[in-house]
């Protein structure tokens, strides 16, 4: 074979490799764009602290009225977690999220808050304007005095 024909079959090969990239790559970009809209138009409207909130915020009565979701992996959870609520590993949340209330706060929370963040920000931009973030995250809500933050806050509760 001569050096011309391997190049052409060379060059063939490339191309018939090349050529479907080329053109999946925009509709990737477009899936992706699509994506990135979405999210910018959540940004546009979504308020300063939207979704945030903290320990000392909640009311402990109120900690039965809510869904409480434990962002954390299993072992965490096992470890230690807000009474009453159900382990869901943050990069699951948009899979479960038929299992969610739309009717009631749902409360996501990780260790420190950056995980859960993540979390919340995939459901609200999914249209779950009912998902509060716990600032700190569990450490933070354990350090305010965890179901008693609120009372704490208020002065209603001793300091351990």
């Amino acid at each position: 074979m001569t050096l011309s024909k391997l190049l052409s079959i060379k060059f063939l090969s490339t191309i018939a490799i090349a050529l479907p990239l080329f053109f999946l790559a925009p509709v990737a970009n477009a899936q992706n764009k699509a994506a990135v809209d979405e999210m910018a138009g959540y940004l546009d409207f979504i308020e300063y602290g939207g979704g945030v909130i903290f320990a000392e915020q909640i009311p402990k009565a109120d900690y039965e009225k809510i869904m409480v979701i434990d962002a954390r992996d299993a072992d965490q959870f096992a470890k230690d977690h807000i009474p009453g609520a159900v382990n869901l590993e943050w990069r699951k949340v948009l899979n479960e999220r038929e299992k969610m209330p739309k009717d009631k706060m749902v409360l996501i929370y990780c260790n420190s808050g950056s995980l859960s963040a993540q979390a919340g920000f995939a459901l609200r931009v999914a249209g779950f304007e009912n998902v509060r973030i716990l600032q700190g995250g569990f450490e933070e809500w354990k350090a305010k005095g965890g179901l008693e933050a609120n009372a704490r806050a208020a002065g209603q509760a001793p300091k351990e």
